[in-house]
């Protein structure tokens, strides 16, 4: 008879169409994996299709997944009912944009460890597009990011939106004038990479705006964008709510334009599998937290 187990193992292995990628997610050997899917077939019949590089279900995989995943759905539903928070223990693989590292992470963290002290949080700071790409592939839990994502399969909840500004050395550019779109190109612009949303609207709008294009230096790290700006290298184009010091300090200021792009969204999102329980917690953590700071600030 199929236990949850072997159960489980079925489930990674047609998740991932992969023996290998299935037996690192449940932290067991490639060879203990094909035995699982051997007894499973011995009492069910053929359920992989091997390919040179991957597995595909046959007819009866498909319908058996669909046992599986019930089956883990309901495990899932009896721990979150039964279980106290205190006792689960595990990691929780984390992605989050610099962005949000910078305002309310530290606040996220310190609600999962109230919340769940036996749970250790990994977290990996990347771009929202790499961190997409990490769902998919299973690398990260739950991501931080620039959302929502329109992939089958994820699931977003609304974090926050933050808004943009032009912001530049006082010994740069003179704050006193309201200025047009003219008088912030003729200095060169700094703002995150050119695979994110932020870069793609900036570069639209000088596209529309039939201008010659100025410099424009991009930077994964919110660090290297605010000490560029500091040291006179450009105007950039990023969230105030980052710099909060350097504007107290008298170091960068907010420029006065009639120039203004859309803030940026933020989401949690996590893709939407059988026993994630402690994922979809840690989602509503992050959201609660994201109302909070909102509110605070």
């Amino acid at each position: 008879m199929a236990d949850l187990r072997s159960l489980e193992i079925f489930y990674w292995v047609a998740t991932f169409s992969s023996f290998r990628r299935a037996s690192e997610q449940v932290n067991t050997t490639q060879p203990a994996v094909s035995q699982r899917i051997a007894a499973l077939e011995h009492e069910f019949g053929p359920l992989l299709e091997r390919r040179s590089r991957d597995v595909t279900l046959t007819d009866t995989g498909r319908e058996l997944l669909r046992y599986a995943e019930r089956f883990l759905a309901l495990r899932a539903e009896m721990v979150t009912a039964l279980a106290s928070p205190a006792t689960m223990t595990g990691t929780l693989r984390l992605g989050v944009s610099e962005t949000i590292v910078q305002t309310w992470l530290m606040r996220f963290v310190e609600r999962m460890r109230a919340t769940f002290p036996g749970v250790s949080v990994d977290i990996a700071v990347d771009i929202s597009p790499n961190m997409q790409a990490a769902l998919v592939n299973n690398d990260i839990d739950l991501a931080l990011l620039v959302g929502p994502i329109t992939l089958p399969n994820l699931v977003n909840r609304s974090l926050c939106s933050v808004s943009v500004a032009w912001i530049a050395s006082p010994h740069l550019v003179d704050a006193s004038r309201t200025l047009d779109l003219a008088d912030l190109l003729s200095h060169p612009l700094i703002t995150y990479p050119k695979n994110t949303s932020p870069y793609v609207e900036l570069r639209d709008l000088i596209l529309r705006a039939n201008h010659p294009p100025p410099q424009i230096h991009t930077s994964a790290s919110l660090a290297t964008i605010i000490k560029m700006t500091i040291e006179g290298l450009g105007i950039c184009l990023i969230p105030p709510d980052v710099i909060g010091r350097e504007l107290a300090a008298g170091a960068l200021h907010v420029l006065p334009t009639t120039v203004n792009l859309s803030p940026i969204t933020f989401t949690a999102t996590y893709a939407s599998r059988p026993a994630y329980h402690l994922v979809e917690e840690a989602a509503r953590i992050a959201q609660a937290v994201a109302r909070s700071a909102s509110a605070d600030g």
